[in-house]
């Protein structure tokens, strides 16, 4: 998965994804337990794909809770004596 394409989620839409691949990941363990995984590596990377959400989903949260920037202000000329 693409970090620049969750980047362009909204919060809601994060969430959404995170659920849909939490639950892969609990088809997966099923498969994993029963024998019938053909690719254990999938686990892994669902497992990355949730945390790239989740971390995603915090930054676009810290975002909108930081307040903004001051306004930078040309710094003064030494004093001259």
């Amino acid at each position: 998965m693409k970090v620049e394409a969750l980047r362009d989620l909204s919060r809601e839409e994060l969430d959404g994804k995170a659920q849909e691949l939490r639950e892969q990941l609990l088809k997966l363990r099923f498969q994993q337990s029963t024998g019938q995984i053909e690719n254990p590596q999938m686990l892994r990377g669902v497992r990355r794909d949730i945390a790239r959400v989740m971390t995603i989903r915090r930054e676009k949260e810290r975002a909108a809770a930081a307040p903004p920037a001051p306004a930078t202000a040309e710094p003064k000329a030494p004093a001259s004596d």
